[in-house]
C-alpha cells in the first residue's frame, strides 16, 4: 500500500470538509456540504486511480467510475441546494446544538472527512487490485456499479418530477422506484459502494478491507444521517399518512408492498 499517497488524501479530504463547513457558515445552506463532500470523495478516487500502482485498464475503469458518481450526486445535490432552503436534516440537529454549533458542527464534518476516507481506501484498494483484468467479477462489479448510477439517476429524477406536482403539497411519493422502498434513492447509493468490494476483492489480505465502504455506507444510511432524520422530519410533515406508508412498505430493500392503498402519493 501507498502510505504517503493514502495520507495526501486523508489530508485533502478534511481540508474539503473545513472549506464546507466555511461554506455552510456564509451561505446557511447546508446543502452546499453534501455537494463538497460527494465532489471531494470522487476527486480522491480519481487521484487515488490515476496515482496508485496496478494495471492501466483497471485504474482507468475505477477513475470512469467514481467520477461519474461524483458528478451526478454533486451535481444532483448543488441543484437542489441552489433551487430549495435549508436541508431539514442538518437544520434539526443545527438548531439542537445551539450556540455551540458552529463549533459541533466542524467536528462533525471531520468525522465526514473519516466517512469519506474509508470510501476512497476502496476506490484505491479496487485500483491497485493484484487480480488480472478484466475478470468476469470485474464485468459483475461494473454491471453492479452501473445499475446502481442508473436505479439512484431514476428514483432521484421521479422524486424531483414529482415534488413539482401538485400532489407534493398533500401527498407522499409512491410511484416508480418509490413504490417498493421508502428510500430507493439509498438502497442503490449503498449498492454502488458494494461494487468496489468485487473490484478490490483478490488474495491479499488488505483488499478485504474494501468492505467498509458499503458496511460503513449501510450503517449511515440506515441508521445516522439517511433515514432516521428524514423520517423523523416526514412524520412531522405527514403525520399518520406517513405511518401508513411505513406499515406497507420497505424502508431500504426494495420488496412487495405489504398492503395495497387506492391513495397513492409520494415522498417529499
Amino acid at each position: 500500500m501507498d502510505w504517503f499517497l493514502l495520507a495526501a488524501l486523508a489530508i485533502g479530504l478534511s481540508l474539503a470538509m473545513a472549506a464546507a463547513w466555511l461554506v455552510q457558515r456564509m451561505t446557511g445552506l447546508s446543502g452546499w456540504i453534501d455537494t463538497i463532500w460527494s465532489l471531494s470523495v470522487g476527486l480522491g478516487g480519481i487521484v487515488a486511480a490515476l496515482f496508485a500502482h496496478g494495471a492501466f485498464g483497471r485504474r482507468m475503469t475505477v477513475l470512469i467510475i467514481i467520477a461519474a458518481w461524483a458528478l451526478r450526486l454533486g451535481g444532483h445535490i448543488g441543484a437542489r441546494t441552489m433551487g430549495s432552503g435549508e436541508d431539514p436534516r442538518y437544520a434539526k440537529i443545527i438548531e439542537g446544538w445551539g450556540d455551540s454549533a458552529a463549533g459541533r458542527l466542524f467536528l462533525f464534518l471531520q468525522v465526514q472527512a473519516l466517512a469519506a476516507f474509508i470510501l476512497v481506501l476502496s476506490v484505491y484498494l479496487a485500483a491497485v487490485s493484484g487480480r488480472p483484468y478484466p475478470t468476469a467479477l470485474d464485468f459483475v462489479a461494473i454491471l453492479v456499479a452501473i445499475a446502481a448510477l442508473a436505479g439512484e439517476t431514476i428514483s432521484d429524477a421521479q422524486l424531483s418530477r414529482f415534488r413539482k406536482s401538485p400532489q407534493a403539497k398533500s401527498a407522499i411519493c409512491e410511484t416508480g422506484l418509490w413504490r417498493y422502498s421508502r428510500h430507493p434513492n439509498y438502497f442503490f447509493e449503498w449498492l454502488f459502494w458494494c461494487s468496489w468490494s468485487l473490484f478490490a476483492v483478490s488474495s491479499s489480505v488488505a483488499s478485504f478491507m474494501s468492505l467498509l465502504a458499503p458496511a460503513l455506507m449501510y450503517w449511515l444510511l440506515v441508521h445516522v444521517s439517511g433515514i432516521p432524520p428524514l423520517e423523523e422530519h416526514m412524520l412531522r410533515s405527514r403525520g399518520d399518512q406517513f405511518r401508513a406508508l411505513q406499515r406497507r412498505t420497505n424502508a431500504f430493500f426494495p420488496g412487495p408492498r405489504k398492503q395495497e392503498s387506492r391513495n397513492h402519493g409520494d415522498q417529499i
